[in-house]
């Protein structure tokens, strides 16, 4: 799996998991959808993203020919 599909993937776990989280145990967990996608907003301008690094360091590799400011 190439590394944006795996960011995508990570994100939609997390948001899928905080929502129910905040339905069922605590609305406080809303929180935490909000935090990822206020990094998803941030990323986009910035082409920074943590969760790339993260997976990184976990082997997920970039597809051939990704631009320069995706390199690790």
């Amino acid at each position: 799996m190439s590394m944006h599909y795996a960011i995508r993937l990570v994100a939609g776990t997390f948001v899928l998991i905080s929502l129910a989280l905040g339905y069922w145990v605590n609305p406080l967990w809303f929180l935490f959808t909000a935090f990822v996608g206020v990094n998803l907003i941030q990323s986009a301008f910035t082409r920074w993203c943590l969760m790339e690094k993260i997976l990184s360091g976990l082997g997920v590799v970039k597809p051939e020919g990704a631009p320069r400011e995706w390199a690790a």
